[in-house]
């Protein structure tokens, strides 16, 4: 198995809010999630993560509360909101026609 992938520009906020629709996680727990799920293929970085997480919840996608971690440490949990469930649609829908672009230009003859 290669080393973990970068991620592409711009495909952060869909991993997260995807990896929100579960349930509410702090955030070494999406990046874990997001790694595990991708089969050791992406890893979100810190310096990525959390700045992305703090966009996320100033515009009103997700929402963060205090609770105890399971190591017993105060944490942010994330959640994500209604907003964030109609942006959820639409990065997907976006995601899914840049995908079939690439993928039409990339499989041409």
């Amino acid at each position: 198995m290669g080393k973990p992938i970068d991620l592409v520009q711009g495909t952060l906020d869909l991993l997260i809010l995807k990896t929100l629709t579960l349930d509410p996680m702090h955030g070494w727990a999406i990046a874990k999630r997001i790694q595990q799920v991708s089969g050791d293929v992406l890893q979100v970085q810190q310096g990525s993560l959390y700045p992305a997480l703090h966009r996320l919840e100033q515009q009103g996608w997700i929402k963060a509360r205090w609770a105890e971690s399971e190591t017993g440490r105060q944490a942010r949990f994330y959640s994500l909101t209604i907003a964030g469930r109609k942006q959820l649609e639409a990065e997907t829908a976006n995601w899914s026609r840049l995908s079939a672009a690439i993928n039409l230009i990339v499989s041409e003859a």
